[in-house]
């Protein structure tokens, strides 16, 4: 599957700003011949940076007042694994690599300590493995509404099970928050995202499972087999498309994805194994 993808970003700048980008599609194995540009009005120097233990790749830009604008554009064929849900074991945490660690513990907005009672209480009867994941998956999906503007960026997985209402990003963080809770490493993505109407940067989670992570969107909003990563991270605060440092406004912002390849419209929203074909701390990478 072939996509393009990108973004807009449009600001008014009224003191000396740091800008950090998070935006650019993540260089995995399951993301063949990525070819991209980023442009920025007025033309200014870039500092990037690769996160080792995460891969996850960051532009900074430092841009004094007035309008300043940042467009990114990229080409990208997906070519996601596949595999029988039923065969996709939990691996024990006696057997897990150290470096996943921060993947089982609480983080910020991913309050799992507070959340373990409930979790074990409701899926902890659950055949540990994708099963238990997908259930999770299911619970929040007809549990927690949709609604835009039911948070903010401050809004915590515990705080989302009491308003029982939320957006991607608070979906995301629930489904990592139950499944750390069970003893279940887990990650919150971000992406672009086939099928999502209106088109937006989205949130998922990966939870490892069998020696490999594997994609959930409890939404059912977007298609498994059309999620351009970005970044990966404990939670949002660590994966934001954009974090600035100094005075501005946002003025604009458009996020793109389209399916180019001319086949038909096979996109799963429903229940997929389908890996980031990473296998752990030594994949390419690292843990991205």
């Amino acid at each position: 599957m072939r996509y393009t993808v990108g973004c807009h970003l449009a600001y008014e700048v009224e003191a000396e700003t740091v800008f950090i980008f998070n935006l650019e599609v993540a260089r995995l194995e399951r993301h063949r011949d990525l070819r991209e540009t980023v442009n920025l009005i007025p033309a200014l120097p870039l500092r990037r940076h690769v996160a080792l233990e995460t891969g996850n790749r960051y532009v900074a830009v430092t841009v004094p007042p007035g309008r300043f604008s940042l467009d990114y554009a990229a080409e990208v064929t997906l070519d996601p694994h596949r595999a029988d849900p039923a065969g996709i074991a939990e691996t024990p945490v006696k057997d897990l690599p150290l470096a996943i660690l921060p993947y089982l513990l609480p983080s910020r907005f991913v309050s799992s300590d507070r959340l373990a009672p409930f979790a074990q209480a409701e899926f902890g009867d659950t055949a540990p493995g994708f099963a238990r994941v997908t259930r999770i998956c299911n619970w929040i999906h007809d549990h927690i509404a949709y609604v835009r503007g039911a948070s903010d960026e401050e809004t915590t997985a515990d705080e989302t099970l009491l308003k029982r209402a939320g957006v991607c990003r608070d979906f995301a963080h629930l489904g990592a928050a139950f499944c750390r809770a069970l003893g279940i490493p887990a990650r919150f993505v971000s992406c672009y995202a086939d099928g999502l109407v209106p088109s937006d940067f989205h949130a998922v989670f990966e939870a490892y499972l069998d020696g490999r992570w594997w994609l959930f969107d409890a939404t059912r909003q977007a298609h498994l087999d059309g999620l351009v990563r970005i970044g990966a991270g404990r939670d949002a605060a660590e994966i934001a498309f954009a974090t600035p440092f100094g005075e501005m406004t946002p003025t604009g912002m458009e996020v793109r994805i389209t399916r180019t390849d001319g086949a038909p419209e096979t996109g799963e929203r429903t229940v997929a194994a389908i890996s980031t074909a990473e296998t752990g701390p030594d994949a390419e990478g690292g843990l991205a």
